[in-house]
């Protein structure tokens, strides 16, 4: 039975801050769609927390990094939840971290395919599904930065900071595209997270708190506080702004 409620799609959402945008959006009167490469039992973790706030819930299994896979993605959200009204543009990978000089070229294909390719095909399809002259009706796209588009993450990973200048040029270029179509489209670039992404990236155990004494608020994000920004984005207190990129970061 499809949804009378809001559907919000969420790419990469079986863990992290695709997780929590997706258990706030669900506790916020959204029904939910994620979207996962192979953990299915993390998304299904996400499904169930979703549903004990009373929402409908499905997870969608794909790789955002192909472009037919984009496609079936929201086929199969609207199949089974009705038409996609919101879109966060949030799977993203980082790679294993070193200087650009060192990193392989396997590592920063597979960040560019998914964090660059990844994010326009998501874009595009919800370009299509959305735009009211293609018979959408309006609607909302998030995609998710990051602060290391503007810092570079200089002996970290440079070409994951590059990866997140296109997804801001992105945010920029379609916001003007889609001002007519009844589409807003925004950014959230987050700073330092506690997410297991930097686990996955390095094995520098000591990483955050390296870094925390740079942060201006002194301490290190949670996924949650990420989520608080992007569902004020896609809500309509945010209905006057479009092409704006949010920095929950801590001032760093």
């Amino acid at each position: 039975m499809q949804s009378r409620r809001p559907v919000v799609l969420i790419t990469g959402g079986s863990r992290g801050i695709g997780a929590a945008v997706a258990q706030l959006a669900a506790e916020r009167g959204y029904d939910v769609a994620i979207t996962y490469r192979s953990e299915r039992d993390s998304a299904e973790q996400v499904l169930a927390a979703c549903r004990a706030s009373g929402a409908a819930a499905v997870a969608c299994q794909g790789d955002v990094a192909v472009e037919a896979d984009v496609v079936r993605l929201f086929d199969e959200a609207e199949t089974a939840l009705g038409p996609v009204s919101h879109v966060v543009n949030n799977a993203g990978i980082t790679g294993k971290s070193s200087k650009l000089e060192q990193a392989s070229a396997e590592t920063i294909r597979a960040c560019i395919d998914i964090n660059v390719l990844g994010a326009i095909w998501v874009a595009r399809e919800a370009a299509r599904r959305l735009s009211k002259s293609q018979g959408g009706k309006g609607g909302t796209i998030v995609n998710i930065s990051s602060v290391a588009a503007s810092l570079g993450s200089p002996n970290e990973y440079v070409w994951y900071a590059a990866s997140k200048g296109a997804v801001d040029s992105l945010t920029i270029g379609l916001a003007k595209e889609l001002a007519g179509e009844g589409v807003r489209v925004n950014a959230v670039s987050p700073g330092m997270t506690k997410t297991d992404i930097h686990e996955r990236s390095t094995q520098d155990a000591g990483r955050m708190e390296r870094i925390r004494p740079h942060i201006p608020l002194n301490r290190i994000g949670e996924p949650e506080e990420i989520a608080e920004a992007v569902l004020f984005l896609i809500s309509d207190a945010a209905s006057y702004i479009t092409g704006a990129n949010l920095p929950v970061s801590g001032g760093r």
